[in-house]
């Protein structure tokens, strides 16, 4: 038996598995909160020192680890159609594991620029024009960004046939970039994984290498990537080990996360009049839906979508006020899985989006948006207010995300509903690369929570 320790360095809580690197069984599992005042590295060493009172491997075991701590990352994209290639731009962003912090199209010019400096991103991810086609604003976009003495990291990933150039007018103004594939290739196909690499290294070498951390270790080296683009790789694992379209509803204190892996039907194509093509895996991230940080903005979106809340507005002001509140008794416990409701709702909405009929110049036809989620499978609950909360709570929360909407809404029709009570798809993530058959091992042990909750 060969113990990994896998790690979660969170914004807040910093959260440990320990597994067998051979078999894959989950050893034990560990939080500690996360050490930013001193060094992150104290929050992994409390961790490993609780594993290791029950599992003595843990003392040595070798560290694998994602992080989202100090921000986690934030990009901007930068393209030249609103509609196409800065839409392109948008979705790899967020596959990549990266907040969206600004999307701008149509040529950046002084105030673009003002713009990016306002929106704080870690990473620009610079984008437009299919193979072949027009880089004119793609080659002005890059000079603007020399001009201006831009000093943040760049992700090249427009026209291939341009992007020697563009790399030359960022190079001359000492701009640190790097050259990955078009993100559009062609109109209608969405190619993301050369740009989804390009913009992890950027993560480790510029983000995580930069905002001093930690003193002890070089974290660059140790963390293999952003906690949502580990979390999405173990999604693809868990789909893959079970033969389904799978859905994960992410319930956080800012933000709540939808990922989706599913088989796209080919009948559906052109169905939604998209130029971008939908791509099977997908994430997507509400910034103004979460538990405490956006509880207020959760209350407002639900109010604006027709639905009822089920939790007074003031609850919301007060988690806001005080983030770090937990819930003192039953009142306090309801309001949370109200707003975690809330927050679930909608999230999922948007992430699927709505099959509708319409009438133009071909006739009546069904337009869609979104990712189709009918189909699906499987349906994972996350976050610590599923985690901590009664099973039958927990399954009542997310039975509201399915079946069939009088509204046109994608949900999953009947899916089985599972809760990742112990925090396992990161450490998936984290496994599936280097111990392929672990990592497919703890993925499919996650669906015995299933009798939990089902």
């Amino acid at each position: 038996m060969e113990p990994l320790l896998c790690v979660d360095l969170g914004s807040t809580f910093t959260k440990a598995a320990l597994v067998d690197g051979d078999t894959g069984d989950l050893l034990g599992t560990a939080s500690h909160p996360t050490t930013l005042a001193t060094d992150v590295m104290d929050g992994v060493d409390a961790c490993r020192a609780a594993l290791a009172d029950r599992h003595p491997g843990a003392a040595g075991a070798a560290l694998l680890a994602c992080s989202s701590a100090g921000g986690g990352l934030r990009i901007a994209v930068v393209g030249t159609e609103e509609l196409v290639t800065a839409e392109a731009g948008r979705r790899v962003a967020l596959s990549s594991g990266g907040k969206v912090a600004a999307v701008l199209s149509g040529g950046l010019g002084e105030h673009g620029v003002a713009t990016l400096r306002a929106a704080r991103p870690d990473v620009v991810l610079l984008v437009g024009g299919t193979d072949g086609g027009n880089s004119e604003v793609l080659l002005a976009d890059a000079a603007t960004l020399a001009a201006a003495r831009w000093d943040g990291p760049v992700v090249v990933a427009g026209d291939v046939e341009a992007r020697e150039e563009v790399g030359a007018r960022l190079a001359a103004s000492g701009a640190a970039y790097r050259l990955a594939d078009n993100v559009l290739p062609r109109i209608g196909v969405l190619a993301p994984g050369s740009a989804r690499r390009a913009v992890r290294e950027v993560f480790l070498s510029h983000v995580i290498g930069g905002k001093g951390l930690s003193t002890r270790v070089d974290l660059a080296a140790l963390v293999s990537g952003p906690t949502p683009d580990l979390v999405l790789t173990g999604v693809e694992v868990l789909a893959g080990v079970t033969g389904e379209d799978v859905v994960v509803v992410d319930v956080g204190g800012a933000t709540t996360d939808v990922h989706s892996v599913v088989q796209l039907d080919p009948e559906d194509a052109g169905l939604s009049r998209e130029v971008v093509a939908s791509s099977p895996v997908t994430r997507t991230v509400e910034g103004d839906l979460g538990m405490r940080w956006s509880a207020a903005s959760t209350w407002d979106a639900a109010t604006a979508a027709g639905l009822d809340p089920g939790f007074p507005r003031e609850q919301a002001v007060r988690r806001v006020a005080d983030p770090d509140l937990l819930p003192a008794g039953p009142e306090d416990l309801a309001d949370d899985l109200a707003i975690a409701g809330s927050a679930a709702t909608l999230a999922v909405r948007r992430h699927a989006g709505r099959s509708r009929v319409v009438t133009g110049p071909d006739g009546r036809v069904v337009e869609r948006s979104g990712t189709d989620l009918r189909r699906v499978g499987l349906l994972v609950g996350s976050g610590g207010v599923l985690r901590h909360a009664p099973p039958e709570r927990a399954r009542a929360l997310l039975a509201q995300l399915t079946g069939r909407s009088p509204e046109g809404w994608q949900l999953p029709a009947s899916p089985r509903v599972v809760v990742d009570r112990d925090y396992v798809l990161a450490a998936v993530g984290l496994l599936a690369e280097s111990r392929a058959d672990a990592a497919g091992a703890l993925a499919r042990s996650l669906t015995a929570w299933e009798s939990s909750v089902g």
